[in-house]
């Protein structure tokens, strides 16, 4: 299973930031195609490593449906909307989950 994962930086203002990621990225983020399911995890601290972190988004594909959900149009318009609102906050990584 392969899982797109976004890891966002606190915005600014955390609650606007939320409004705006559950009611205009997230149905976005719906669309794609194959897509399995998303979790949303709020970050309640750093243990270890780099802190600011908020956010962390993990959208799950099967393997052999992940390049056609990445390449489909419903991905570029979330990612579009993505850069409006986050480009500054979010790391995008690309994962495979380990058996």
């Amino acid at each position: 299973m392969k899982k797109l994962i976004a890891l966002y930086k606190v915005p600014k203002d955390p609650e606007a930031f939320m409004e705006r990621y559950r009611s205009g990225h997230l149905p976005l983020v719906d669309k794609i195609p194959n897509l399995i399911r998303t979790e949303l995890t709020l970050i309640d601290r750093t243990l270890m490593g780099e802190p600011g972190n908020y956010l962390l988004a993990e959208m799950y594909f099967e393997n052999d449906a992940f390049k056609d959900a990445m390449q489909s149009p419903e991905n570029a318009a979330a990612g579009g909307d993505l850069a409006k609102f986050a480009g500054g906050l979010v790391t995008i990584m690309i994962g495979s989950i380990v058996p």
